[in-house]
């Protein structure tokens, strides 16, 4: 899953908008885009972001520089414990030629000190915008360990993995109604890269654009 190996396999799978969300970190975002664009395809950068009570949210940038800074910030409230890689793997970082410069000592799946309440103002200071991950999973989501959507959020797209479940979660979570529900391959490995099976409706194909249209129900 290097930065070239995922762009590579998006251009095998004729994808033509693709974004990188590492685990509480963008800093393989540089390479990807890089890659991306030699590929012919418009990379997005972002973070999944587990937050306090272990919720994932992704976080995409239209900026590639707001996106670094916004990785500063989670990194400066990740809860500092050292990866052990014998159990969770290597955690390597990437330059632009695709080649291993250095790793990440802290483990990136664990939580960051950042409530979900914050998540929506956060990311729209810095210019991007947040879409709560796999609702519908049974852990490590919006409903699984929150069990309801704040009634105060503002957030106006959710990811949901399974689409026969959204009419089922529209009726329990009215609150879904105002938001653009959108899925996608969610890939931990290079092999569950999906085809463009969904599409999103773009006035002009930029990052600017598109974000504008996942967050517009």
């Amino acid at each position: 899953m290097t930065p070239g190996n995922i762009a590579g396999m998006a251009a095998v799978k004729e994808l033509n908008v693709t974004a990188l969300t590492d685990h509480n970190t963008c800093r393989n975002c540089p390479p990807f885009l890089k890659q991306a664009e030699s590929c012919g395809i418009l990379a997005i950068p972002g973070m999944e972001l587990c937050t306090r009570e272990e919720v994932h949210v992704l976080c995409l940038f239209e900026e590639l520089e707001s996106a670094l800074e916004f990785d500063d910030y989670v990194y400066r409230h990740l809860f500092k414990i050292k990866n052990k890689e014998e159990i969770f793997g290597e955690q390597l970082l990437i330059n632009e030629e695709d080649e291993v410069w250095g790793k990440e000592e802290y483990l990136l799946i664990n939580a960051a000190d950042i409530g979900f309440d914050e998540v929506y103002g956060l990311v729209r200071s810095y210019g991007g915008i947040m879409i709560p991950a796999h609702i519908d999973k049974s852990s490590t989501s919006l409903l699984s360990n929150l069990g309801f959507i704040p009634p105060d959020s503002s957030f106006t797209c959710a990811e949901i993995k399974e689409e026969g479940k959204v009419r089922e979660l529209k009726e329990k979570h009215p609150y879904l109604d105002r938001c653009r529900i959108i899925h996608n391959s969610d890939a931990h490995y290079l092999e569950h890269i999906n085809e463009p099976v969904h599409f999103l409706q773009v006035e002009e194909m930029n990052r600017k654009e598109i974000l504008k249209a996942l967050i517009t129900p």
